[in-house]
């Protein structure tokens, strides 16, 4: 026996539809907020400087 479902036999794309239709569809790749980069290059040296006082 495998390990895929031998009594319910459906195409990948009717197992997406009915994904989707229960679950909504797929969110983008990466969600970015209005006023944010999706890439910032900040180095090491920015966290050190930034870090918490409690973070010792």
């Amino acid at each position: 026996m495998t390990s895929e479902s031998t009594t319910f036999d459906e195409a990948d794309w009717e197992r997406r539809r009915r994904l989707d239709a229960v679950f909504g569809d797929d969110l983008p790749e990466q969600i970015v907020e209005p006023g944010e980069s999706r890439h910032t290059a900040r180095g090491r040296d920015w966290y050190d400087e930034n870090r918490p006082p409690h973070h010792g």
